[in-house]
């Protein structure tokens, strides 16, 4: 019989035996399926590691919830829309259908070829008629509930991809600035696939208004406690709530400005107001101002930063609310259209942004806020702004107010009609229009007479045409596509050429998979109420506020429809992190990509599950991957040595009960390990356990039943990381049925103590590792542990008791040797503790030992750890004496310490006396 693990051979069969049995089908009757799901790939051509760690995170899981007994739901699907397979098509001459369908046939079978158990029956792809009708019919919904917008606006335009950008798409290479005048960003903005510079144009748009949700948002993330505290802050910092108070401003001859400001206490110091190039009042002035018009078209075709602090002042005057003085009035590059009003007013000697448009344009400077303290010898206002806060002066009646009392009392007094409180979000409605074609066509048609109407739903879906190479939107150059007839009149009309964005398809498939063939509504809703949430997802934190905000934004939209229950999508998320290789993250620009087949299915996924936390960035090394290619050969040697070896022994020894022992604590640790996504660490406990079956079988002939049950354990742990090894062992082994349908191993004893246990054994062997280093003994003849008497345990339990420490282990850091006491380490505290201690009489009786032992536990916190009671510590120590007999030689024998033997003076609780001859 052959000890050599044929991984190629083993993922073929067991392939197909997975598929004869359809194990990863989830039955339609089932209730409440334990949902796992990765993030969907967008259809790049081929998967790299960030795929293969992502999805062999979901199948772990998935494979672990599955042998616990729950009914699981894990399918794959296909983000098959996007600009990238428009692009990738032009550029071979051919069109985005075709390419993205060859693309998404290459994936399946890598994907397949990996082993993930998905259930394949459920699959989906966006760009397919049959998904993209739902994202029209949902996009009626929204629109007939007022979630959808057609305006114009100014918008993020990029040259090279030819569309508009949503604000979450736009990326900037320098940090953020909190500050009310802006849209908290700073520094290059440009597109988020090709890094283009973006520019700003004035278009009619489609949005969704999620801005309608902010507040919701901003709140539900109180409640989602399983998903990582980054992505959380990240969404928080995105939807920016502020509070401060709307200003009005009235302008002469105009409808009045409303600015909104998080300092109010600073509007003595306004000396302009500054509007955005596509505030309302600025369109009423250029139509009289030829210079304005021109500044105005000027902004709308450069980008923000490269119009830094440049503007223009208009003939318009403000009037200042509170001191009647006029002011300036500017349109500004640097107010954006969509942040708070459009309209800021110009502080400048407490704003940055403010100060540097004063500087060059010669607005003047007026501080108004006093800092406090020693800082107020520092502050020069013409070269600085200063933006903290201190006392006013120079503002009426509220000079000698601090800024936070001014702030309260300008908004809160009735006679101060032009301030009043408010809240503004940084968050901007989803703008969902993209002038491409690769995407799902918009369904509305445009009518002189009936302006904007909706497609009806029994003319969904609205396909795309046969497509057409050329350059900006392809749709616009279909005559066949773009002329058509008003649904309600009748009449010739133009069909919208925008299509949606790509997020839209993302933002609600994980619901498509719950019914993938249902003909007459995008989900099953009565399904939905029973299978959702999803319990787990998987992805990267990069989709923080895009994808991941815009699920919850549909899914309490849907909720809103009466279409769902649940107002939150994702019980809990998982973050992966990144694959570096040569300290870079794996991609084709860098040309550091490692192929997933490389090295097999089956050492690939192991090797990313064990290479650190989920969560944490890993470097890819040969060396590794090689040591977890050679631990599948080494597990695969043991079974079939097992196998070929008929000899066995029935009797039972000591160390069989401690090997039976390490079963059960492996168990329990590797089910906490996978609970917790912890898979290195459940791969190195499998580890651990295979060295010792290897150690107990080498030490002397093993007992047949207990090797047996070590093996088949390593095997079920082992099943959802390495599934084809698994059965493999599992099949060699004789296990019932197939590994995959197994149930989850159970440890035959209770493991409360599991860790304490460990820890004992380990610190007793490592003790005795270090006498004999340290005495240089090389061949020991006799080795004594000593247990400590009965009365330091007592006297440990009373001081773990004043420490509040008593209670049961519960978590690793209760084993931690510099464990906090608990109590003050004060000479009270510590004389407290030693006189009850010593009030007990069993130990009182033991005279100056007693005194000294309770002294010592006052007086060192790392002796209040937990530990086991005496005779369990007496019998898993003589369990355990084959390991130091089998590493050290010679006769090892385990006793109670007695009152008249010296050894017990060195015994405590946890730690054993050691004597070696």
């Amino acid at each position: 019989m052959t000890r050599h693990y044929d991984h190629a051979e083993a993922q073929e069969f067991w392939q197909y035996m997975w598929d004869q049995e359809d194990v990863y089908a989830l039955s339609e009757d089932a209730a409440d399926p334990t949902y796992v799901l990765g993030m969907f790939p967008y259809t790049s051509g081929t998967l790299h590691m960030g795929h293969i760690r992502n999805y062999a995170i979901t199948d772990a899981h998935a494979r672990y919830r599955r042998m616990c007994g729950d009914d699981v739901l894990h399918p794959m699907g296909w983000d098959a829309f996007g600009l990238p397979a428009e692009n990738a098509a032009f550029e071979r001459y051919t069109d985005p259908e075709s390419w993205t369908k060859a693309c998404i046939s290459r994936m399946r079978d890598e994907l397949q070829t990996m082993g993930f158990g998905y259930d394949w029956s459920r699959e989906i792809t966006t760009c397919e008629p049959e998904y993209y009708r739902w994202n029209q019919w949902l996009f009626k919904r929204l629109y007939e509930a007022d979630l959808v917008e057609y305006e114009g606006a100014t918008v993020n335009w990029c040259p090279d991809c030819e569309t508009v950008l949503a604000d979450a798409q736009v990326e900037v290479d320098e940090g953020v600035i909190e500050d009310e005048h802006e849209d908290g960003t700073n520094g290059k903005r440009t597109c988020w696939r090709c890094h283009t510079p973006v520019s700003r144009r004035e278009l009619d748009q489609w949005f969704f208004t999620i801005t309608d949700y902010a507040e919701e948002l901003l709140e539900g993330l109180n409640d989602l406690e399983a998903w990582p505290d980054g992505v959380r802050e990240i969404q928080r910092n995105w939807i920016g709530r502020r509070e401060g108070a709307r200003i009005t401003f009235e302008v002469p001859d105009h409808d009045a400005v409303d600015v909104f400001s998080t300092r109010p206490d600073t509007v003595y110091g306004a000396t302009y107001v500054a509007l955005s190039p596509g505030h309302d009042l600025v369109s009423d002035l250029a139509a009289d101002d030829d210079a304005l018009a021109e500044y105005v078209e000027t902004v709308h075709e450069e980008s923000a930063d490269e119009l830094g602090y440049a503007g223009i002042e208009t003939d318009a005057r403000a009037i200042h609310p509170l001191t009647g003085e006029e002011l300036p009035v500017y349109v500004a590059a640097y107010v954006l259209d969509d942040v708070g009003t459009g309209a800021v007013m110009g502080v400048p000697a407490h704003n940055e942004r403010d100060h540097a448009f004063a500087l060059e344009h010669g607005i003047e400077i007026e501080g108004v806020i006093e800092p406090d303290g020693a800082e107020t010898e520092t502050i020069d206002l013409a070269a600085d702004a200063y933006t903290g806060e201190g006392t006013l002066e120079g503002s009426g009646e509220y000079s000698g107010l601090e800024s936070k009392v001014a702030r309260e009392r300008l908004v809160d007094e009735e006679e101060v009609d032009a301030i009043e409180a408010d809240v503004t979000y940084r968050l901007r409605d989803w703008l969902i229009s993209r002038q491409r074609y690769w995407g799902t066509p918009i369904p509305v048609v445009h009518c002189e007479d009936c302006g904007h109407v909706l497609v009806p739903d029994e003319d969904l879906p609205v396909e795309l045409p046969e497509f057409v190479q050329t350059t900006g939107n392809p749709l616009e150059e279909i005559d066949s596509f773009v002329e058509t007839s008003c649904p309600e009149c009748g009449q010739s009309a133009r069909r919208e050429t925008d299509t949606m964005d790509t997020f839209v398809d993302s933002s609600w498939y994980f619901l498509r998979f719950l019914s993938p063939d249902l003909e007459d509504a995008p989900f099953d809703a009565d399904r939905a109420r029973e299978w959702m949430p999803v319990d787990v997802y998987v992805g990267g934190d990069e989709h923080a506020i895009l994808h991941l905000l815009y699920i919850r934004f549909f899914t309490r939209a849907l909720a809103d429809l009466g279409l769902l229950e649940d107002r939150e999508p994702v019980d809990r998320l998982v973050n992966q992190g990144t694959v570096l290789y040569g300290g870079e993250k794996m991609s084709k620009s860098t040309g550091n990509v490692v192929a997933p087949h490389e090295y097999g299915a089956e050492t690939t996924r192991l090797f990313l599950l064990s290479a650190a936390h989920p969560e944490q960035d890993f470097e890819w090394t040969a060396n590794d991957v090689s040591s977890t290619y050679d631990f599948q050969q080494t597990l695969f040697s043991m079974v079939t040595s097992f196998v070929e070896d008929v000899d066995g022994r029935t009797e039972r020894h000591p160390h069989d009960t401690y090997v039976e022992r390490e079963i059960d604590r492996t168990i329990a640790t590797v089910t906490d390990e996978f609970e917790r996504f912890r898979f290195h660490r459940a791969v190195a406990e499998i580890r651990r356990l295979a060295g010792l079956l290897r150690r107990y079988r080498a030490y002397e002939t093993p007992h047949d039943d207990v090797h047996r049950r070590g093996l088949l354990t390593v095997a079920a742990l082992v099943a959802p990381m390495a599934p084809h090894l698994a059965e493999e062992l599992w099949n060699k082994l004789r296990g019932d049925g197939l590994v995959v349908q197994a149930d989850w191993p159970e440890p035959v004893e209770p493991v409360s103590d599991a860790r304490l246990e460990r820890r004992l054994v380990e610190r007793t062997i490592d003790d005795v590792r270090d006498i004999t280093t340290v005495v240089d003994i090389d061949d020991p003849e006799r080795i004594e542990l000593v247990v400590a008497p009965e009365w330091k345990y007592r006297a440990h339990d009373l001081a773990r008791a004043f420490a509040g420490g008593a209670e049961s282990v519960e978590s690793d850091a209760d084993l931690d040797p510099d464990l906090d006491s608990g109590f003050d380490d004060t000479p009270d505290d510590s004389d407290v503790l030693v006189d009850r201690i010593l009030a007990d009489e069993l130990i009182a009786d033991h005279g100056d030992d007693a005194i000294d032992y309770a002294e010592t536990l006052a007086a060192q916190p790392a002796e209040l750890a937990p530990t086991l009671e005496r005779e369990r510590e007496l019998e898993l120590l003589t369990q355990a004496t084959w390991l130091v007999r089998d590493e050290f030689g010679g006769t090892v024998t385990v006793r109670r310490g007695t009152d008249d033997d010296p050894l017990t003076r060195r015994a405590k609780p946890g730690k054993p006396a050691i004597h070696i001859r």
